[in-house]
C-alpha cells in the first residue's frame, strides 16, 4: 500500500464505521456499558411503561456520546471539529425513539411491523410536508451508522451455530442464495428490461439473505443510491410481515414436520425477529430450526457484498474503471465495514467464547443488538428525511421493481422448500437428531 494509503484508515468514512463499531462492542464486553438504553414494550393507554425509571438520562448520554464519537470521526476526516452533527443528531434521535415507541406497542408489534419501518415513514412524512431544516444536514450521515451498525451485527454470529445444524443449515442456506440471486439478477435485467441494475441487485440481496442488512451491504458494493436502498427495504418488510404472519399457517395446513416447517421459514423470511416469531408459531423445534437457518445465512452478507463489488468493478462499471488498476479498484469500491463484520464475528466466536464462555457473550450481544438497533433506526430516519414521496415514484419504475421482488420470492419460497426436505427427509443426507 502506498504510504498516502495509510490515511485511508483515519480518513475515510468505512474505516471509521469499523472503529466505532469495534469501539461500542469494546465498551459493552470489557464492563464499560452494562446496559444500553431502550424503549420497553407498552400497551396502549399506558405509554409511561415505554420510559421506565433512569431511562431518560441514560438516553441523554447516549445521543451525547453518539454525537462526541461523530464529531471525532468528521474531525478525523476532515482536519475539524463540527459540533453541529450534535443539533441535528437531537432531531434524529428524537424521531427514532418515536419509531421505536410506536413499534414496541403490543398491537404493533404482534404483527412484527419493525422500527425500520416506521423511521423510514416518520422520516418521510417530515421531509414532505415541513421539510427537513438545514441545520441537520450535518448529522445526516446515513451510511455511517449502517456501516458501524453492521460491523455490530458481525458480533451476533457465532460460529457455534454454523456447527449446531452442520451440512443441513449450510446446505438450505448457502445452497440456495446464489440462485436467487442470479435468478432474480436475470429477471431484473433481461426480462424486466430493468436500467436501475444498483436496484435489482440490492432487491434480489435483501430478498434471497436476510432483508435490511443484506440490501444495505448490496447497495454499498454496488454504489446504489438511498432512494434504492429505500425502496428495497421498504418493500422487504412489508413481505416480511405477510409471510411471519401465513407461512406457519400455510406449513399447518399442509401438516408439515415442525423441522422442515421451520427450515423453510428460517431460509426464506428476510428478518431474524420475524423469522423467531414465525418459527415459534410452530413449535419450539421450529423456532431454535428457524433461528439457526438465518444465523447461518447471515453469514453470506460478507461473502455477497464482496462478490458484488467484484461483479460490479469487472462487468457493470468496467468503462469507469482504469484498466491498469483493476484491483485497487475493487480495493476502493469494496466496502471496508465487511472486515470488521468479519472480524467482529470471528473475534466473538474464537477468542471471546473461549475466553468468556457462550453465556457471557450471549449476554454483552443481547445489549450491542440494541447499539445495532438505535444505529439502523437513525440510519432510516435520515434516508426518509433525504427523500421524497416524488423520488420514490420515479424508483417504482412502471411497478417492475414490485414485480421483480414478488417473482424473486416466489422463486426463493419455492426453491428453498425443495432444497429443505432433499436435505432434511433423509434423501441426500441423514435425517438430523435432537431437533
Amino acid at each position: 500500500m502506498e504510504k498516502q494509503r495509510w490515511t485511508d484508515l483515519y480518513k475515510l468514512e468505512d474505516w471509521w464505521a469499523v472503529w466505532i463499531g469495534f469501539l461500542l462492542l469494546a465498551t459493552v464486553f470489557c464492563g464499560a456499558v452494562t446496559v444500553v438504553p431502550k424503549v420497553a414494550s407498552w400497551q396502549w393507554g399506558e405509554i409511561d411503561a415505554a420510559f421506565p425509571s433512569g431511562l431518560v438520562p441514560r438516553m441523554v448520554v447516549l445521543v451525547v456520546g453518539l454525537g462526541t464519537l461523530l464529531a471525532s470521526a468528521a474531525a478525523a476526516m476532515k482536519g475539524r471539529a463540527d459540533w453541529r452533527t450534535l443539533p441535528g443528531l437531537i432531531l434524529i434521535f428524537l424521531v427514532a425513539v418515536f419509531a421505536f415507541v410506536v413499534a414496541e406497542e403490543k398491537g404493533v408489534k404482534y404483527y412484527g411491523i419493525e422500527y425500520v419501518l416506521w423511521a423510514l415513514l416518520f422520516g418521510l412524512l417530515i421531509s414532505n410536508t415541513v421539510g427537513t431544516p438545514a441545520w441537520a444536514q450535518p448529522a445526516m450521515q446515513t451510511e455511517f451508522y449502517i456501516k458501524a451498525g453492521l460491523v455490530l451485527l458481525g458480533a451476533e454470529i457465532l460460529w457455534d451455530k454454523i456447527v449446531a445444524f452442520g451440512p443441513y443449515g449450510i446446505a438450505i442456506s448457502w445452497g440456495v442464495v446464489p440462485f436467487v440471486i442470479l435468478f432474480m439478477w436475470f429477471f431484473g435485467v433481461h426480462v424486466l428490461k430493468m436500467a436501475n441494475k444498483p436496484l435489482v441487485i440490492v432487491i434480489a440481496t435483501a430478498a434471497s439473505v436476510c432483508g435490511i442488512s443484506a440490501a444495505i451491504a448490496a447497495a454499498a458494493a454496488s454504489r446504489a443510491k438511498k432512494e434504492d436502498l429505500a425502496l428495497a427495504v421498504g418493500m422487504s418488510l412489508i413481505f416480511t410481515v405477510l409471510m411471519m404472519i401465513f407461512m406457519p399457517v400455510v406449513i399447518k395446513i399442509l401438516a408439515m414436520d415442525e423441522v422442515l416447517g421451520g427450515a423453510w421459514i428460517g431460509g426464506t423470511v428476510d428478518s431474524t425477529g420475524a423469522v423467531v416469531a414465525a418459527g415459534a408459531a410452530l413449535g419450539k423445534r421450529a423456532e431454535s430450526v428457524a433461528a439457526m437457518v438465518k444465523m447461518i445465512q447471515n453469514v453470506l452478507i460478507g461473502v455477497v457484498a464482496f462478490f458484488i463489488a467484484v461483479y460490479w468493478v469487472a462487468v457493470v462499471d468496467r468503462e469507469k474503471t482504469a484498466l491498469h488498476t483493476p484491483f485497487l479498484e475493487l480495493w476502493n469500491r469494496f466496502p471496508k465495514f465487511i472486515l470488521g463484520f468479519v472480524a467482529a464475528s470471528l473475534v466473538a466466536s474464537w477468542v471471546l467464547v473461549p475466553l468468556h464462555g457462550a453465556d457471557y457473550v450471549g449476554a454483552c450481544v443481547k445489549q450491542t443488538q440494541v447499539f445495532r438497533s438505535w444505529l439502523f433506526c437513525l440510519a432510516f430516519v435520515c434516508i426518509g428525511l433525504e427523500s421524497n414521496f416524488k423520488s420514490l415514484r420515479t424508483q417504482m419504475g412502471g411497478g417492475k421493481p414490485l414485480v421483480l421482488y414478488v417473482v424473486g420470492q416466489g422463486f426463493n419460497v419455492l426453491l428453498t422448500l425443495l432444497v429443505a426436505w432433499l436435505v432434511l427427509s433423509g434423501t441426500i443426507l441423514r435425517p438430523p437428531t435432537g431437533f
